[in-house]
This record gives C-alpha cells, structure tokens and sequence, in this order.
C-alpha cells in the first residue's frame, strides 16, 4: 500500500492506494486559513502537520489497513509559498502561502535591479510577490528580530517530510515556484537571490521528486500513526503532481485543467515555454526531463467558494450543488452581467496583484443564480484568455480532461467547453487528483511501481462536454467585453490601492 498526502489551501487531502497505484480510500481533514486587508494569507505549519498525523490514522484505520502494510509515503503540496524555520527546524511565524501578495515592494526591488524579462528566461516564469522569493524579503524587511531566528526556507510539503524523516530538502517541481531557481540549469539561482539580498545557504537542497528521502523516525511514528523505518518519497508541488494525477505526463497527453482554490489550465512539454506576453510560467514537472506549462489564477474555485459563503452562508454540504444548479437556468454575460474574478489579485494572465473582483453589468432584477452564473463564466473567461495564450504560443489545446472539486459539475464544464471551443472531459479522480499524483511518485521512487507511464490508466474518463459552436461564438465575442471591463477597471484598481 502506498499513502499519499495533498497539503492544499483548505485541508490535507489524503488518499490510500493499491500497489498498482489504484485508489483504495481517501479521508480529507481542514485546516484553516488567515486572510486579512492589505493581502495577508497565512496558515500554521504545526496545523499542517497536525492534519497529515490525522489524516494517516483515519486512512489506515477506515480502511483496515495496518502500518506494516504501508510501503511508502509521498507528498504533493501548494506551491509558491514560504515556510520559514530556526536551526531546530521549527517554524518562527505563520507560513505565507501563495495567496499573500504583500512583497509588492520587495518585488519591485527585484524588477529593478534584475529585470523582468531576464528573470523570466531564468526561472520561467514572471517576478511577482506571490513568489517565494519576495515573500521572504518582506519578513526580512518588516519583522526584523523574527527573521533573525530563520536558518531554513522551503515549502509546505518539505516542512512535513522533516517532520517524519528529520531531513530538509525540496524537488525541482517546487523550486521552480520560488522564483529562485535557475529552470535551465536545474539549481539555485545565486544571482536572483544575491539580488534579493539573501544568504544562499537559506534554501534547501534539492533533490529529484522520486528521492527515497528518509525513513519515518522513531518520533514521528506515534504521532503519524505509521512504522518507523517507513520510506517517505519527497514529492512535489501541487500543479506538476495533478498533471501526473489526470494522466499529463508527455506532450502528447493534452491538457488539463485544475478547479481548486485557485485554477489553471496546464501541458506537459519536453522544454519551457516562454510565451512573449510573459502571461504564462513554467514549472519543472516531476516526470523527469520534462516541464509544465501553466497558467495560474489566483481564485478559480475559490471565487465559487466566496460567493457561496455569501448567498448561503453555514455548513450545509449540498449549498454549491444547489447554487450552480440554479446557475444553469439563469443568464449573465448574455444580459450584460460579467464577473472579474480577481478576488486575490491575479496571476494569469495580467500579473496584477493590484487587480480586485467586481461584478460590471448589474441589474435589479438580478438574483443569486444570476451572480452565481456571472462567477462561474468569469472563470472561464479568464481561464480562456490562458487557454489563448497557449495557442498563439503553438500548445495544442484542443481537449481538456477536468480535475479538482469543481470538476464534478456538469454545469461548469459545459461553460468551460463553450467558452474554450475545447472538448473538456471529466476523470473519475476528481479530488483525489493530486494525491494520486503524489502516490504514483511515492510508488516510482519506491519501486513499487515501474514508471509514470501508469499514470493515465489510474483514472477513467466519466463524462465528456463538447463545445456548442453557436454558444461558443457567442462567447467568444463576450469574452471580448469581459477582457476590455478589467481593462477600464485597471487604473481604478491602481487608485483604490493607493488609497486604502
């Protein structure tokens, strides 16, 4: 058996699988997250932490399955983030995960002295405060007598590894997301982080994402519920461990697209793809000798979550069925309504963490199912713009396979189909998708399993949602409308920054 852990934005999603790498159970367990003014989101490694121990005991004991029988541990975790550790590798404040975009001076100073477009064709990707990398500036810079106690920097899923193995390293898939790693040379990038104004010796080793990096110590195998002397495999980040989990593991798989707290839609290729409009990044994947594609919404499900919370607040379980189900016999872009969902600022494609959600076109007679409907079409729009830069940049995005928790709506994914002009195809894993990629990782570093080619045969397509062409050009012409509202709306956003 092979147990696999997903430390996402909302909860450790943790899944059993077979020695084939079938998924045998799942059990999910919340954590929470501190967002606040001025663009503070923040999480409690020792929550984190807390979460897989319990987790593992649930997986393992819902599904009768002994310690003993577990043969490895693997780890997918959000990117982008910093966690930050004294020389006793423990955490001195909260982490600050990828939603935070406080750094924006600190990024500034890296543009300035670095240059964007140089950065870009180092790292693959733009120079942003929702990097790593500025984000530790900025505790230097703001917390002073806090950052004088750091030895450690890494991310999420490497902060639990130490945990059960005592060993501190990360893989190239998460590296690639600081905004400190050299993508062409596979390293550390000494000249970003000497521009940063940073001591090298912060950041971990790094190693292959298939690494055996140690075995479950002595005391954390009470805690975690496993066997001392179990192999835990690093892993690696969520977005190159999806791809794995919805079978993208070669250029000829296609595309996918990830409906999380935050989105994207991603390929694998054999070599980074530098788009000229800088919209989109690139990731080191964990199959080894290739890279992924991306581009990255800061709120794709999160906008959905967020208007959920506020037409029907509480915990009822079936709120989000009812709500998009309502969606789907209401109007939006087509009477005026559009949603810009840049609730945390945003990434792909505009880079602005300056940028806000606004609902443009509202009317009285508009009601929940409209506002809901506005929500789910302005992800698609965006995401569709990404889905555009990838074409003009020579991707093939012709079909789609679906996953992450908003992949199990049908109305969604006849919206995204219909503004794509793209078959878009729902897997049979659908929550479990990176945890599934962290499991088949955990298998190959292991050797249970014998390569990455078992991906794809791990999860079946269940529903498939072709574009309308009459709907689809209709959409096409909104989307123009939806792109040129964020337009006007941009030095508006600039103002009410600078006004706050």
């Amino acid at each position: 058996m092979l147990v696999a852990h997903d430390l996402g934005t909302t909860g450790d999603k943790a899944s059993l699988h077979d020695d084939g790498g079938r998924l045998v159970a799942s059990v999910t367990v919340p954590y929470p997250t501190r967002f606040d003014h001025g663009g503070v989101a923040e999480q409690d490694p020792e929550q984190w932490w807390r979460a897989v121990c319990s987790a593992t005991r649930r997986l393992l004991a819902d599904s009768g399955t002994a310690p003993g029988d577990v043969r490895g541990v693997g780890f997918s975790g959000q990117m982008m983030g910093a966690v930050l550790l004294d020389s006793a590798y423990e955490a001195v404040r909260p982490a600050i995960i990828w939603a935070d975009h406080r750094s924006t001076d600190q990024c500034d100073v890296l543009i300035d002295g670095f240059g964007m477009e140089p950065a870009y064709r180092v790292t693959g990707h733009r120079l942003n405060p929702t990097y790593s990398l500025t984000k530790v500036m900025w505790v230097r810079d703001n917390e002073p007598e806090t950052f004088a106690r750091v030895a450690h920097v890494c991310l999420a899923k490497d902060f639990v590894v130490q945990r059960l193995t005592g060993v501190l390293v990360t893989d190239p898939s998460d590296a690639s997301s600081t905004n400190a790693y050299d993508q062409l040379r596979g390293t550390w990038s000494a000249e970003l982080i000497a521009a940063a104004g940073l001591d090298p010796a912060l950041f971990p080793e790094i190693v292959p994402s298939t690494t055996v990096v140690g075995e479950v110590t002595e005391a954390a195998a009470g805690p975690a519920g496993l066997l001392a002397g179990t192999p835990v495999v690093i892993g690696g980040g969520d977005g190159p461990l999806a791809a794995v989990g919805a079978g993208v593991v070669s250029p000829e798989a296609g595309a996918y697209a990830y409906l999380g707290s935050s989105s994207w839609v991603s390929v694998s290729a054999g070599a980074p793809l530098h788009d000229p409009g800088m919209r989109t990044m690139t990731f080191d994947h964990v199959v080894p000798g290739q890279y992924v594609p991306t581009a990255t919404m800061q709120a794709g499900g999160g906008s959905l979550q967020w208007v959920t919370d506020l037409l029907v607040p509480g915990d009822d379980a079936d709120r989000f069925r009812r709500l998009v189900a309502d969606a789907d016999t209401a109007e939006a872009s087509s009477e005026g309504l559009y949603f810009l969902p840049h609730l945390l600022g945003e990434r792909s494609p505009y880079w602005n963490p300056a940028a806000k959600g606004a609902f443009v076109g509202l009317s009285r007679h508009h009601g929940p199912a409209h506002l809901t409907r506005a929500v789910l079409e302005g992800v698609a729009f965006n995401l569709g713009t990404c889905v555009g830069a990838f074409r003009e940049s020579g991707a093939a995005v012709d079909r789609v396979d679906a996953i992450g928790g908003g992949a199990a709506s049908d109305v969604w994914l006849q919206i995204l189909a219909d503004v794509w002009g793209a078959t878009v195809r729902r897997r049979s894993i659908v929550e479990e998708a990176n945890s599934l990629g962290a499991a088949v990782t955990a298998g190959v570093g292991t050797g249970v399993l014998d390569g990455f080619e078992v991906a794809p045969t791990l999860s079946q397509v269940t529903g498939e949602f072709a574009p309308d062409p009459a709907r689809h050009e209709a959409y096409r012409r909104r989307h123009e409308l939806f792109l040129d509202a964020y337009q006007r709306l941009e030095p508006w956003f600039e103002h009410a920054g600078e006004s706050t």
